[in-house]
């Protein structure tokens, strides 16, 4: 392999990292018209995307002795290119009647010795490659925004995904406090911040958010945000390449590591060993460590005890469902961006309103929700309005209006208690089975239409006041209880899934 060549990515073509701006020479044989003329035609076979995002870019240099070299800005970049496209350039370029007999792509850019050392090895713009694209030969639809570092690992992060635009409420008022903390970019006080809560309540949007202003605070921050399931698969790619050393140092030089839902690597035994190394050589060095689940640490299923102890041993937060005024704020706030792209629609008094009443599962079915009643409005030509949107979202509100019967409560609790039906509307009135019956009464009373002396006749014929009197001790209990705060907020969000 020629000096400079930093990796060779398949048969027929090469990747060479020159350092020389003042390096052309050479006399171009082919002209960049032509080299036009072959970009036209991968557009028809690449298309749009991954001919704006990557062919569209390259700098055509220079064609000698059947070598067609482009200038590209990083290595990662030329590597990507060569193994996914480059076939379909050379194919072109041949077909366009020049005597190409592979090509060659340089970053024409001065860099520090050290740098070009490391970039000669090829390993972590091998590793940065298969860290963001995965398996995938497709480009991503629109130019992605990765780790700052071309040696870093990364995913992307969503734009519209800010502190600007997250609507805070008294459910995610910790979350959002806790973010904005950490996103400053000062001592590290707290480590590491866990946020966990259900499917779509905001979590991915705080995370997002949190990287974007520690980018935008302190760029020089090496911030890195990926999925625990893209963790996971990269970990296993690199014990099958033999890359476990280039996979340990990228990960343990970064400043700020986020892993978003986690609990997708419990019962992965390797994985799990390799994260809890991890995390502990960042907690060393003082690195801030991210992480989202569904559930709180302990909550996690196959998720090795130790593991279990360093997540509780920062801040946990949960990230309540959503509250009436809450859903509402999204609401509006999506309302505001939506009118754009409908000036012309017009939404009546009330729909919003009626929305945040009765889409109540998560954040995502709610803006869907929305963004489907601007959608038909405009396409109809009709201004959104109740009776418009009951007919436009028949299928999601039908959903939301399935009711939790008294029954689902029973058996949920009981299987929470690892108790018996009978015993939970039986006349055993020992503690074990005494604080769950009220616990279930408390449930039926604020999930179910039931009246009082209903429920009663579902617990073993019991007056409606001794219903009442259950359901006044939990309400008393769970604001000095922790646990039975805990068990009511877990329940709920069993009976609601």
């Amino acid at each position: 392999m020629a000096a400079g060549t930093v990796a060779t990515v398949g048969v027929g073509w090469s990747l060479h990292s020159s350092w020389n701006e003042n390096d052309n020479a050479g006399q171009c044989d082919m002209t960049n018209e032509t080299w036009g003329l072959v970009r036209q035609e991968l557009l028809k076979t690449v298309g749009k995307n991954n001919y704006v995002n990557w062919i569209e870019p390259l700098e055509f240099d220079r064609l000698e002795d059947g070598v067609a070299t482009f200038n590209v800005t990083s290595t990662f970049v030329g590597n990507w290119v060569s193994r996914n496209f480059g076939d379909s350039i050379l194919n072109e370029i041949a077909k366009a009647g020049e005597p190409v007999r592979r090509i060659e792509f340089t970053v024409a850019k001065t860099r520090a010795p050290a740098r070009a050392a490391a970039d000669a090895t090829g390993a972590a713009d091998a590793e940065l490659d298969r860290m963001i694209k995965g398996t995938s030969t497709s480009a991503p639809e629109a130019p992605a925004v990765h780790a700052q570092d071309d040696d870093l690992p990364g995913a992307d992060l969503d734009p519209r995904f800010t502190f600007d635009s997250f609507v805070v409420g008294k459910p995610n008022e910790l979350a959002h406090a806790a973010g904005r903390r950490v996103a400053e970019g000062g001592p590290v006080t707290f480590n590491p911040l866990f946020l966990y809560g259900g499917v779509g309540l905001g979590k991915t949007h705080l995370m997002h958010a949190i990287a974007w202003e520690l980018r935008r605070r302190k760029p020089e921050l090496r911030v890195v945000y990926l999925s625990a399931e893209q963790f996971m698969y990269r970990f296993i790619q690199a014990l099958r390449g033999s890359q476990m050393i280039d996979f340990k140092q990228l990960f343990r030089s970064v400043d700020v590591l986020m892993v978003d839902d986690v609990q997708f690597i419990a019962g992965k035994d390797s994985t799990q060993e390799e994260f809890f190394h991890t995390f502990n050589a960042l907690v060393d060095q003082r690195s801030q460590i991210i992480i989202s689940a569904d559930r709180a640490p302990g909550e996690i299923e196959k998720m090795e005890a130790r593991i279990v102890s360093r997540l509780q041993s920062g801040l946990v937060v949960d990230v309540h469902p959503t509250t009436y005024e809450l859903r509402l704020g999204i609401l509006q706030q999506k309302a505001e961006q939506f009118r754009p792209q409908f000036p012309d629609l017009r939404l009546a008094d009330g729909v919003l309103e009626f929305l945040a009443h009765r889409i109540t599962s998560n954040v995502r079915v709610l803006e869907g929700a929305l963004m489907r009643l601007f959608a038909f409005g405009s396409l109809v030509g009709r201004p959104v309005d109740i009776p418009m949107t009951q007919e436009c979202l028949v299928d999601i509100l039908r959903q939301s209006d399935r009711k939790t019967t008294i029954d689902e409560i029973q058996r949920k609790v009981c299987d929470h208690y690892n108790i018996r039906i009978s015993d939970l509307v039986g006349p055993k009135r020992t503690r074990i089975f005494a604080r769950p019956r009220q616990i279930a009464m408390y449930l039926c009373k604020h999930m179910t239409q039931r009246s009082l002396p209903e429920i009663g006749r579902k617990f073993g014929g019991r007056d409606h006041t001794t219903i009442m009197h259950g359901v006044k001790k939990i309400e008393e209990l769970k604001s000095q209880d922790s646990q039975i705060a805990e068990d009511l907020e877990m329940l709920r969000r069993a009976l609601e899934a």
